[in-house]
């Protein structure tokens, strides 16, 4: 299509169906959709299983397994009316059973047995579940989700939250068939495609660990006719070679892949496709850089001495020291290395809460928080723009004066300079090795080594994992900084991102070195840590946002959970980095035909998408966001 023109009816690209073919770069490690809350898990689970509703792709909550529901007048109460005839099948296609509200009961009760990752996001709504599961009751029959026929399910909630329907896109509200949960026992939800049923779009039907995972179109599905491609195969990339991607691509093995500007072989690319490099949309996961507020591994390090580590501990819990880094690290370089300089700059997220997730009088929230946290501290954020795809932070005169503070109130603290920081990488990784060494530069070089040193780790995958992305505990995360977390959002409320660090409860605790309701031999081994930083001031404000209920309420309490996200930012508890869009592809996937949404599961389907035959052109893509953006806002 010309440039400047939109395409019709007749110009539109023709499905071609066919297997669509990916890159994976970390397997599955668990099958149980009730229990996990990996992102690297969610998104293969989310094509095998079905819930109550799902996103469309313009973002829209449409009915899946339930065709409608109500809500009581108090907000408290929501009926699903399920479809009849949807079947669960096994890893072999073979029809096992009806799909009947009984068994979004089973699954709930489950999630509690396992003792769920995501328990977090049900546990404090659905009525009598918290004192189920902390042992108040016994009888599960007092907990607020009934079967109340074959096809009609009940939750009842302990208060409002217009938000609610967001929540069942995610695992946690998934159901389980309980005569097939008995049968598996522990082995339920393994790594094994035998070890669940189905009954979403896709089966699968291969999953090699660090080789392969395929699944293929389940043939008993409800919504078949909404399934264009008859399967899907990731194969699987430690990252070392990004540049074989493209390779893979024009030798047909792969239908979408991720190129890189700053690589070696990026002239190959624009000149086999001149207009043809495709950026995506920014979404909702948000990267950062932790810091570790108490640390305790040390089996990745290069500090030789007692006194280096604990003058590094020190360093950490100063303020002005993070107030520092901040402002020394140059995030745009550091976006770069991974979607070159063209791009970098639109990846930018500037808060933990996308500025844009939710809107207080009309106006992105973002506006809100920075009004707030300018407030704040008017010195270190006046005037702050926290919009994405700008940076506000990076001030390299500013973060020395900080520097500067910090320096003389830790040397009258018997803290001895530079301060050494380890960062561990992925040393298979091309990509997030370069990031790392940006990371070290830019913040080297605004500081100076005399003041803070980067010591990079680089480690094999398993260990790099297991010190970062696997770690459970804050006991266990082996680092002083860390590139290596993320957080998407679970439902559409803010509360979805900052309760991750309520110091009680929260689920990203363990990537500031902190603990939750884990201990480590009965014993909370960061308590002194989260005294220190005040959390329990976070925490207040967490609660005081939380009591707003109701949805003639929703600006009040966006607003008070502005208040909560500002004190994060001041208190620089985490720096937000990028966002997980604006990556360039080439790609055969027709735009926009894939399920959209900021928060749960379902827009990890490929159910909706759509294949063409040759690769998406920049002239199609505008086009097709033009159209889309077009639906939205009438859909709106």
């Amino acid at each position: 299509t010309p440039e400047g023109e939109t395409e019709t009816e007749d110009t539109k690209p023709e499905s071609v169906g066919g297997i669509l073919t990916r890159v994976y770069t970390t397997d599955i490690d668990t099958l149980d959709y009730t229990f996990t809350m990996r992102a690297t898990n969610s998104e293969q689970i989310a094509n095998f299983v079905d819930g109550l509703l799902e996103n469309d792709s313009l973002g829209n909550l449409v009915p899946s397994l339930a065709e409608s529901w109500e809500v009581s007048p108090d907000g408290l109460t929501y009926t699903y009316h399920l479809r009849k005839g949807v079947k669960w099948v096994t890893s072999e296609g073979t029809e096992y059973a009806e799909v009947t509200a009984q068994d979004w009961v089973t699954g709930l009760q489950h999630a509690v047995n396992v003792e769920s990752e995501t328990m977090y996001i049900v546990a404090g709504s659905i009525k009598g579940l918290q004192d189920y599961i902390d042992g108040k009751t016994t009888d599960f029959g007092t907990v607020g989700v009934k079967a109340a026929d074959e096809y009609t399910l009940e939750y009842t909630l302990n208060q409002p939250e217009p938000f609610w329907n967001s929540k069942t896109t995610y695992g946690i509200l998934f159901p389980v068939n309980a005569e097939f949960l008995e049968s598996q026992g522990e082995n339920f939800g393994s790594t094994d495609p035998a070890s669940i049923l189905y009954n979403g779009p896709f089966i699968l039907t291969n999953n090699t660990a660090k080789s392969v995972v395929e699944y293929t179109k389940n043939e008993s599905y409800w919504d078949a006719d909404n399934v264009f491609i008859d399967g899907v195969k990731c194969i699987y990339s430690d990252g070392s070679d990004p540049d074989g991607y493209f390779t893979q691509f024009q030798d047909g093995i792969l239908s979408q892949a991720t190129v890189y500007p700053n690589s070696a072989g990026y002239a190959k690319v624009v000149e086999a496709y001149p207009d043809g490099v495709i950026f995506s949309q920014s979404d909702g996961t948000t990267y950062n850089m932790t810091f570790n507020f108490a640390r305790v591994a040390y089996e990745h390090t290069s500090k030789t001495t007692e006194e280096e580590k604990s003058s590094t501990a020190k360093a950490i819990m100063n303020r002005d020291f993070r107030l520092a880094l901040l402002f020394a690290f140059d995030r745009m370089v550091y976006s770069a290395q991974g979607v070159g300089d063209e791009a970098a700059t639109a990846r930018l997220r500037n808060a933990l809460t996308p500025p844009q997730f939710v809107q207080i009088g009309g106006e992105d929230y973002g506006k809100t928080v920075a009004s707030k946290l300018s407030e704040l501290d008017s010195e270190a954020f006046g005037g702050i723009d926290l919009s994405d795809g700008q940076d506000p932070y990076y001030n390299p005169e500013k973060a020395r004066k900080y520097i500067q503070k910090a320096r003389e109130a830790l040397e009258a603290d018997g803290v001895k300079f530079p301060i050494h920081l380890d960062l561990p990488e992925l040393e298979t990784s091309e990509i997030l090795v370069n990031q790392a060494k940006s990371l070290k530069q830019s913040i080297e070089s605004s500081l100076g080594t005399d003041n803070v040193v980067i010591d990079i780790q680089l480690l094999p995958k398993d260990p790099f994992y297991a010190a970062t992305y696997y770690a459970t505990t804050g006991a266990a995360s082996d680092y002083d900084i860390s590139t290596a977390s993320g957080w998407g959002p679970d439902f559409d409320d803010p509360s979805t991102y900052l309760n991750i660090y309520n110091s009680r409860t929260g689920d990203m605790l363990s990537t500031l070195g902190l603990t939750g309701t884990e201990l480590v031999e009965g014993e909370d081994t960061s308590a002194d840590a989260k005294a220190a930083l005040k959390l329990t001031d976070y925490d207040a404000l967490l609660d005081a946002a939380n009591a707003i209920k109701g949805e003639e309420e929703l600006d009040k309490r966006y607003t008070a959970y502005a208040d909560a996200e500002a004190w994060l930012l001041n208190n620089v508890l985490q720096v937000p980095t990028i966002n997980k869009g604006g990556r360039p592809s080439v790609t055969k996937i027709i735009p926009f035909t894939r399920p959209y949404g900021w928060s749960g599961m379902s827009h990890e389907k490929w159910k909706y998408v759509k294949l063409q035959a040759e690769p998406v052109t920049q002239a199609q893509y505008e086009a097709a966001l033009k159209e889309w953006n077009t639906a939205r806002t009438a859909a709106a």
